[in-house]
């Protein structure tokens, strides 16, 4: 696996690095904001995971974001932010991030974090099967977690990041069953966010958004419980 980090602060990259050769990863550590975008979109199918501060020198890591998300839809993007900073994690993750780290941190949560995140990110060495079987099939969705391919109302559903792909498979695969929030962090998020349940909301609200582009909203909201999956609305 070969991460891009952008960070300013040559001494946490240095910190970073020793851990992420424990695991064998290998990594480019960018300290500009500007040349780390530069660096990725020079080549974005060398990069497996980007790491991505929010102060950097020149360009924010908001907008690096936006432009990484142009590129390539569904590169994981874990962006570090400060102590806090509700703001910056919210635009992170309604811009396209798939989480993000609170500063300061320890390599061995970042190190978690990235394991998380990738145990749910297609394997791009898997070999393609030239038949589609769905895991998931309701009246008007389709979903392939092997391929990551998704079909809702007969119409491709591209572009999705792989927490938004998990989170639609999470509800679709118990229709019309209610999660609260909690529920939805620990089964797409796969770790504790101790109450942090903003992420969620973030997550569902762009997840609606390009749901919304194929007919019919999906995601339903329960008041006061939480958010569920239903499909059974037809088209006119």
């Amino acid at each position: 696996m070969h991460i891009l980090m952008i960070e300013d602060n040559e001494s946490v990259c240095e910190m970073i690095e020793m851990f992420f050769l424990k695991e064998e990863w290998e990594a480019t550590f960018v300290h500009n904001g500007k040349e780390g975008l530069n660096v990725y979109l020079a080549a974005p199918d060398q990069f497996d995971l980007i790491i991505l501060d929010i102060m950097l020198p020149e360009m924010d890591g908001i907008a690096i974001c936006k432009e990484i998300r142009k590129e390539s839809p569904s590169v994981p993007v874990i962006m570090l932010t400060a102590k806090d900073s509700e703001s910056d994690e919210v635009i992170g993750l309604e811009i396209g991030a798939d989480d993000y780290v609170t500063k300061p941190f320890s390599p061995l949560t970042l190190v978690a974090r990235i394991k998380s995140l990738l145990r749910r990110v297609y394997n791009k060495e898997s070999a393609h099967s030239e038949e589609i079987t769905y895991d998931i099939e309701t009246e008007h969705l389709k979903m392939d977690r092997m391929t990551r391919e998704v079909s809702l109302y007969d119409q491709p559903l591209n572009n999705l990041t792989p927490k938004e792909f998990d989170l639609l498979f999470t509800l679709a695969n118990s229709p019309r069953r209610v999660f609260s929030r909690e529920q939805l962090l620990q089964l797409v998020w796969d770790y504790e966010y101790f109450g942090d349940e903003r992420t969620v909301d973030a997550h569902i609200k762009k997840l609606r958004q390009k749901v919304s582009a194929n007919g019919p909203q999906v995601i339903k909201t329960v008041w006061g419980v939480g958010y569920k999956f239903d499909d059974t609305e037809t088209i006119d």
